[in-house]
């Protein structure tokens, strides 16, 4: 096996090469994180080995990822669309520089008899963009789980700060969820809504921005009392809650077959989520990373989607080229909610650790991060699911009325009642999502 890593290592320190040549652009951001498959794994293997070697067998992949160490991948650049009005031309605004450092976590060692090899890499993955001078670092996937806005964990530094990203994911699950009621015709006040991984940064921070605009909220993890002080929480603000744990089967069950709108953001290691019997029609969002929803889970009727993604209007670029290699999504430019928050803060010049842990996500914050994004031209990514787009793909009314007219654009007219449609329509065709 030595031999099979070391065919990978040689290439890979070419490319380290090729795309440190000509950095004279500070690093702005960087982005951590991990692949969720070992299908993804290999992609990334086999552009790092280049074009010219055979791709790897799949048990080499296995054998030769746990003794690959976190390192740069490649460089990135986003760019910023600057609002306008609808009727004028997109005005191109800042530019960020910045790298996708890897963790290389095996998609199998997820799970918690891990933690602490995983824990290593995180930091070590940190040490990279630390030693990049990186001024902000958005932390993808589990490596949040892992540092749980524990920060201290991470090396030392002095001028680079870390995110979660988290806050972002949440505005982009809720947006989602908010757009499929409209495509569904579903009204929200009358609906009942389930979170599963309910106590978790992600989950509570869903929890506290849609907890006030439906009828009854159904909260589910596997902390008792972390589902106490949450539901209380909520309570407080005269929100109708009820709460199970995970190992409660029986309530789980009773809960995903009255809820007719369902978020799964649980911290699972694979897509192993069964939800049993489901609400005729439910809108269920998928938010995990890896998926929660297990392949074998039986939904008929449930109309899903992959939550928390956003799509970049400026432009996205990778040196080497990793599209859709690092986004493997059905539409260009999209990228997970986590890792778009750094750039988003980059895009603004605001480095600052604006997603620190579990219980700081608040409707407030996800406003200013939404707007904070949308001023650069981030929106939420047309939504898809295992079996391709759903629904019309494109972004709904409200959604671009924020954008449009809650003071993100900075000479544009607001859309009146009459003529919304067609502003809408001119609107998406103007940030180039179809």
């Amino acid at each position: 096996m030595g031999g099979a890593v070391a065919s990978v290592d040689r290439p890979e320190r070419t490319i380290q090469a090729q795309t440190d040549q000509g950095t004279t652009e500070p690093v702005d951001f960087a982005l951590i994180g991990h692949q969720e498959s070992w299908r993804a794994a290999a992609d990334v293997l086999a552009v790092l080995r280049g074009p010219d070697r055979m791709h790897l067998p799949d048990d080499e992949v296995k054998d030769i990822l746990p003794w690959i160490p976190p390192r740069t991948v490649c460089h990135v650049e986003v760019g910023s669309i600057l609002p306008t009005k609808i009727d004028r031309p997109r005005m191109v605004g800042a530019t960020a520089h910045g790298l996708y450092i890897d963790s290389f976590i095996p998609p199998d060692r997820l799970e918690a008899a891990y933690v602490h090899e995983n824990i290593a890499r995180v930091r070590a993955a940190a040490a990279c963009a630390i030693r990049a001078g990186a001024r902000i670092v958005s932390l993808g996937g589990f490596s949040s789980i892992l540092i749980e806005g524990n920060f201290d964990q991470l090396p030392k530094r002095r001028d680079t700060v870390f995110t979660t990203g988290n806050t972002l994911t949440v505005g982009f699950i809720v947006q989602g969820m908010k757009k499929m009621c409209v495509l569904e015709g579903r009204d929200l006040r009358k609906s009942t809504l389930l979170i599963v991984g309910a106590t978790g940064d992600v989950g509570s921070g869903c929890a506290r921005c849609l907890a006030p605009l439906v009828k009854r909220v159904l909260l589910s993890a596997r902390n008792v009392e972390r589902l106490r002080r949450l539901a209380a929480e909520l309570r407080s603000d005269e929100v109708q809650v009820e709460i199970a744990t995970d190992c409660l089967e029986n309530k789980l069950q009773r809960f995903s077959a009255e809820a007719d709108l369902v978020i799964c953001a649980a911290s699972l290691a694979s897509p192993s989520l069964l939800l049993g019997r489901i609400a005729p029609q439910a809108i269920v969002c998928d938010a995990g990373y890896p998926k929660n929803l297990s392949p074998n889970a039986q939904m008929p009727g449930a109309k899903i989607f992959f939550g928390g993604l956003g799509q970049i209007t400026g432009g996205l670029r990778f040196t080497p080229d990793f599209h859709g290699i690092l986004n493997r999504h059905p539409f260009p430019d999209v990228v997970h909610g986590c890792l778009l928050e750094g750039m988003a803060l980059a895009l603004a010049g605001r480095f600052e650790p604006f997603s620190q842990g579990r219980g700081f996500i608040t409707q407030k914050r996800v406003e200013e991060m939404e707007t904070m994004a949308a001023g650069h031209g981030i929106y939420l990514a047309p939504l898809y699911n295992a079996d391709g787009p759903v629904g019309d793909g494109l972004h709904c009314q409200t959604e671009w009325s924020r954008a449009c007219g809650d003071g993100l654009m900075e000479q544009a007219d607001v859309p009146s009642a009459k003529t919304a449609n067609t502003a809408e329509t001119e609107g998406m065709a103007r940030i180039g999502v179809s």
